[in-house]
């Protein structure tokens, strides 16, 4: 098919002007004859195609992408098993709320419900994880539809963020939109409105603020955007800051509010918790009384689902964080009037102290005895060699909690409250897409790796400079507890220490396969050096299997906010029947 066999004034061809309208330069996708309309006029006006091994790809580095950049995330994939496959980052990117459109295809409408090849209702199944989700069947419909979808997927229909869902039938692809329908209004990109503070609010969470002795800040999505106000509050009102996977990075391990690696006695203290943009949801134990006994709770968000859940706020403020931020800062000193000053040093001495006795201990991690290196000591080199201002993304099982608590960076993207193993190189090249000239490494385990590999090959045909280290210790491992046996034995498998840096190297990526953790430090900088050329590098580090990481160790691999409340539950439990909450 050629550009000029679908017309300029087609839906397709609608559809293209708009995306660039709004500032699109990039689609992610996978190409099928349903969408070949829409990727033909794509071309013509001049948007990059990234096309991608497998549409869950697709999706996810359109949500990395619009994340950093701050542009439209959009995937374009196929009908039927096109969209069923991207049906997991769509879902990924609901429960992150990250803005993605993501368009579709469907057969003719006279082969509607007669078995057309891929024929699905695609809808139906995308509604339950969607903002907004349609299917266009008149071009006439088509720029009111594309509107609306970017509206809601910004949240401008009066909810959270989130993914969008468009799908036209091939016929419609191909159809005139009348001009008099293709009007600006439609097509000219809207800055989403910050939404102003209710000065009662404010004076309610003012006075909440004056009274706190122990007040602690938790950053959620909502803390995006809003450093400068968030450090100005911070620094009026005296409180102590932990950050979430939604904002790791806002603020520098060592600005003198953060107390990260107290994270356990910091909720179990607090005597008021403020919320930016942040849920309450199982990373931080609902905000149970279980873990936070002594709370009363201001929450601060622009979405209804982050300003409610759980737990409600006896202050409450239903505003743009950063314009909640300075609004209460504008209250002045007297915020801190009330602070518990031995809690705040005590707090920030313990975390400076664990933080320094971890960076010691990770760089001098020993090998495990089966002669590999510990992840700690690889995640130290890889720290050493990227510095402190890199885009990492952390993904995997084990592994990704040996990351997150060992990696410092400016930027932080992981698999988040779903659970969602598999972005990790697919968040990589959105990623690197979004910030040319930054560092961008992606931190992962095999197994997880696994799920999107062939990736590599995506990101070397379009010579995206990503570094993707593989924590290779082979052991991905899936417990089933056989009911047969009289004890119920657990059967595992495991896998073969596959060789992914050859695999690399046969897309015409850098790969290495490192051994000793003496050979790393060089490996690491060829590896730069190849980003530099404007290549992806793969690092298949191979380390020990006989270490875990300390949520594997409490049993909460997948409560990365949880760590140093591994009892959170049982406390829980005791609370509800009447008994004191647990200060562990």
């Amino acid at each position: 098919m050629r550009p000029s066999s679908v017309g300029g004034n087609s839906a397709a061809a609608v559809i293209a002007r708009t995306l660039k309208a709004r500032g699109v330069d990039r689609v992610f996708g996978l190409c099928g004859g349903h969408i070949m309309p829409i990727w033909m006029r794509l071309d013509a006006e001049g948007i990059g195609i990234v096309d991608v091994r497998d549409e869950r790809a697709a999706v996810y580095m359109a949500h990395a992408y619009g994340e950093l950049s701050g542009k439209p995330g959009v995937a374009l994939v196929t009908a039927g098993p096109g969209v069923t496959n991207a049906m997991t980052g769509i879902a990924n990117a609901h429960v992150a709320r990250a803005p993605v459109l993501v368009l579709s295809g469907v057969a003719p409408q006279p082969q509607f419900d007669r078995g057309a090849l891929q024929d699905l209702d695609h809808v139906r199944m995308l509604r339950e994880v969607t903002r907004y989700a349609r299917s266009v069947r008149q071009a006439a419909h088509v720029p009111r539809s594309l509107d609306e979808a970017f509206a809601a997927a910004a949240g401008e229909s009066g909810g959270e963020p989130g993914p969008v869902f468009l799908d036209f039938p091939t016929d419609v692809l191909r159809a005139e939109v009348p001009g008099v329908l293709q009007m600006d209004e439609h097509v000219r990109p809207h800055v989403r409105r910050e939404i102003p503070p209710d000065p009662a609010a404010i004076e309610q969470a003012a006075a909440l603020l004056r009274q706190a002795r122990r007040p602690l800040v938790i950053g959620g999505r909502g803390a995006r955007g809003a450093r400068g106000e968030l450090e100005a509050f911070l620094e009026t009102s005296g409180a102590v800051f932990l950050d979430t996977g939604e904002c790791k990075g806002l603020l520098p391990e060592d600005h003198p509010a953060i107390v990260s690696a107290m994270r356990g006695t910091a909720m179990a203290e607090a005597d008021v918790v403020v919320t930016l943009g942040r849920k309450l949801d199982f990373q931080l134990g609902y905000g149970s009384p279980a873990v936070f006994p002594a709370a009363r709770w201001l929450r601060i968000a622009d979405t209804a689902t982050e300003l409610r859940d759980n737990r409600r706020g006896e202050g409450e403020i239903f505003a743009s964080p950063r314009l909640a931020l300075r609004t209460l800062t504008a209250a002045g000193p007297s915020l801190a009037a009330s602070i518990d000053q031995e809690w705040r040093d005590r707090l920030r001495a313990g975390h400076a102290e664990r933080s320094a006795k971890l960076s010691r201990s990770t760089a001098a991690a020993d090998d495990g005895s089966d002669g590999y290196m510990h992840p700690n000591r690889l995640i130290a080199e890889v720290q050493r060699a990227i510095g402190d201002d890199a885009v990492v993304v952390a993904d995997g099982g084990d592994f990704l909690a040996f990351a997150r608590v060992g990696i410092r960076c400016s930027t932080y993207l992981d698999p988040g409250a779903l659970g969602c193993i598999g972005v990790g190189t697919s968040f990589g090249i959105g990623a690197a897409l979004a910030a040319p000239g930054r560092t961008v490494a992606v931190l992962t385990g095999d197994g997880s790796f696994g799920f999107n590999a062939m990736e590599i090959d995506t990101a070397a045909r379009h010579g995206v400079p990503v570094l993707v280290v593989v924590a290779n210790n082979g052991a991905w491992q899936i417990e089933v507890h056989d009911q047969t046996m009289t004890h119920g034995q657990v059967v595992g498998t495991r896998l073969q220490r596959a060789d992914h840096a050859a695999m690399a190297r046969a897309f015409n990526a850098h790969g290495e396969r490192v051994e000793r953790a003496a050979d790393l430090p060089m490996a690491l900088e060829r590896a730069l050096a190849a980003l530099k050329e404007g290549r992806p590098a793969l690092l298949d580090v191979l380390v020990s299997g006989d270490a875990m990481s300390s949520d594997a160790k409490t049993g909460l691999a997948w409560v990365p906010d949880l760590q140093p409340l591994a009892a959170w539950d049982v406390a829980e439990r005791r609370w509800r029947a009447g008994d004191a909450p647990s200060e562990s």
